[in-house]
């Protein structure tokens, strides 16, 4: 008999295992994870678990899911290494699983801030349900929050205090909102969306340091304006959980390195998640992404591939977020904005934009635009080439353009 052994018991780590079964892979599976909950996604983090209705968070699957399909879970329970040589994963100080494939699903950890007052009681970070929890709890009405980072983690947080009635400051070391990401015209729409609905954006701002006695009290910006503040959430990026691939000796690069069937440099061992620095064949380029889809349908490829298959993970990335009433979508990962159509009105909020390179769509971002997005992802992964006039005019339809 065969034995899988999955590290990392989010997102990624519940649907693989759910396609270990799926294909009929037969064997052990064991399934490890460093939090006491079961498998669960983490977008509502940040919006529906945020909206002041002590919504609950949603399991991927009960426990009993698991039990039926004879998968044996380990939660609380960290890996602590890897033995290569002995095909066996460490638990703790001495529990041992041993495997005949390993798959990496860890994920990433939030980049914490080196800077006086980060320990006080109030500040928060958001990745996992007991920081979701805690950030909801301090949400009241007419209580002051300032959010450091103006990505899309920060904005989305931004966006759920002012609807709950916070008097909200968001900090933003760079020039615009959401830079790294997106451009200008999108960042502006998005930086006017957040100042009407009442929220005191300031760019080219950092932080410089938290005070207060056992609570926050005040933040110090960059800039040497004290802000009174009730809380503070900083949300400043992710980094890739690679310690214990590094460790054992993988490759690791901005993530743990796999090609485009998952494989990390030791052929025993795939990865999918966040935590991959991957090779995407439809695009070309290597890229690491932090998404739904990404960790989800690679997590599904990569089980596949473990049980015998020999698929490539090919899909155009898709991301969302949702602040205020603008749902705003981006398919793929170009390297830059610079040959840009329109359609509609970008800062009316209710228009599309798309990079091409050359008559190739590379890039693509809706806004209230959902039902175009799904036309132009189609788009996209087939290869079609529409002109520029095609692309801006509203009478044309991204159905006809499929065919």
């Amino acid at each position: 008999m065969e034995f899988f052994v999955v590290i990392g018991a989010g997102q990624a780590g519940g649907r693989a295992v759910e396609a270990m079964r799926a294909s009929g892979f037969e064997g052990r599976i064991d399934l490890v994870g460093a939090e006491p909950h079961l498998p669960y996604e983490r977008p509502p983090l940040s919006k529906e678990l945020l909206a002041g209705n002590d919504a609950p968070f949603d399991l991927i699957y009960d426990a009993a899911w698991y039990a039926e399909r004879n998968i044996t879970v380990h939660l609380d329970a960290p890996a602590t290494a890897i033995d290569r040589a002995a095909k066996r994963v460490i638990l703790g100080e001495s529990q041992t699983l041993a495997y005949d494939k390993l798959l990496l699903t860890t994920g990433g950890n939030v980049r914490r801030l080196d800077i006086d007052g980060v320990a006080l009681s109030g500040v928060h970070y958001l990745r996992t349900i007991e920081e979701s929890r805690a950030i909801d709890a301090m949400l009241n009405d007419g209580s002051r929050i300032v959010v450091v980072g103006g990505g899309f983690i920060g904005l989305e947080i931004a966006a759920s205090a002012r609807q709950r009635g916070c008097h909200v400051t968001v900090l933003e070391a760079a020039d615009r909102l959401m830079g790294r990401a997106l451009p200008p015209d999108i960042c502006a729409a998005f930086a006017d969306l957040h100042r009407e609905n009442g929220i005191d954006v300031k760019l080219d701002t950092g932080i410089e340091r938290i005070e207060g006695t056992d609570q926050v009290g005040r933040v110090v910006t960059s800039n040497g304006d004290i802000l009174n503040a009730d809380g503070v959430v900083i949300g400043v990026g992710i980094i890739p959980e690679t310690s214990l691939a590094a460790e054992a000796g993988l490759a690791v690069d901005n993530g743990i390195v796999v090609d485009e069937y998952c494989r990390t440099s030791d052929d025993s061992i795939y990865a999918a998640g966040d935590v991959t620095n991957h090779f995407n064949p439809l695009l070309g380029a290597r890229l690491r992404l932090e998404s739904w889809q990404n960790a989800q349908n690679q997590a599904i490829v990569a089980a596949q591939n473990m049980n015998g298959a020999d698929t490539p993970f090919s899909e155009v990335p898709w991301f969302w977020s949702d602040q205020f009433d603008v749902n705003l979508q981006m398919c793929g990962a170009p390297a830059g904005w610079d040959n840009i159509v329109t359609r509609g009105d970008i800062s009316a909020r209710n228009g599309l934009l798309f990079q091409r390179d050359g008559e190739k769509i590379v890039g693509a971002i809706g806004l209230n635009r959902p039902r175009d997005m799904r036309f132009i992802k189609r788009l996209m992964t087939g290869g079609k080439t529409p002109t520029a006039e095609q692309l801006s005019d509203e009478t044309v339809g991204f159905r006809d353009l499929l065919k």
